[in-house]
């Protein structure tokens, strides 16, 4: 099932979210439902406060990013880059700080170039509770980083400079509204009353 995904400016984006056990009710079919949603919407990563759920879950399937693009700079090891992480904790982030066009499903239409650390060290629990310790680097890295901020209340735009937020504060506020075009099913916290 689509669930709707939660905008900008919904409080539950910026929660810190809490730790499941495997008695989590329905949690195989949540995994389901927000693998179906990130893929309806295009996606490469989902987070379960994406969907209105302030806990530490995220789907990734990073495969589109192992297609070579224009500049011919895709990442054959993501091919089978599919994962659900469970209670995660980056244990170190590393490497050289590099620069990446980022967007996300819960801020339709506004794409900005993110610093992050070219390398992370995530320990996590997959969907079957057995745990797992990784090291990953480049696009895995980022997309990693990016579900992670989500369930540490955080956004990509919180990483731009205060010119930058400040230039985008009238997009961020329409998308809050629902005054944003998008493909896909969304929750507004704000919307704007239809006359």
């Amino acid at each position: 099932m689509k669930l709707p995904i939660v905008a900008y400016g919904d409080p539950i984006l910026r929660k810190k979210a809490a730790e499941i056990d495997e008695d989590y009710p329905n949690l195989k079919q949540l995994i389901s439902d927000m693998f179906e949603t990130m893929y309806a919407a295009r996606g490469v990563g989902l987070a379960a406060p994406q969907v209105g759920l302030p806990i530490r879950l995220f789907v990734i399937d990073a495969s589109p990013f192992a297609e070579d693009d224009e500049d011919g700079e895709g990442d054959p090891a993501l091919k089978d880059f599919k994962k659900v992480l469970i209670n995660p904790i980056i244990i170190e982030e590393k490497g050289e700080k590099w620069s990446f066009n980022e967007g996300c499903l819960s801020i339709p239409d506004i794409n900005e170039d993110i610093i992050r650390s070219s390398q992370v060290v995530i320990n996590y629990l997959d969907e079957d509770f057995e745990e797992h310790e990784v090291e990953l680097s480049g696009l895995a890295a980022r997309v990693v980083q990016h579900e992670y901020d989500h369930i540490e209340g955080k956004l990509f735009v919180d990483k731009l400079s205060p010119l930058k937020k400040a230039m985008l504060k009238g997009k961020l506020e329409a998308i809050s509204k629902g005054m944003v075009q998008v493909g896909y099913k969304m929750k507004f916290p704000n919307p704007k009353k239809k006359r």
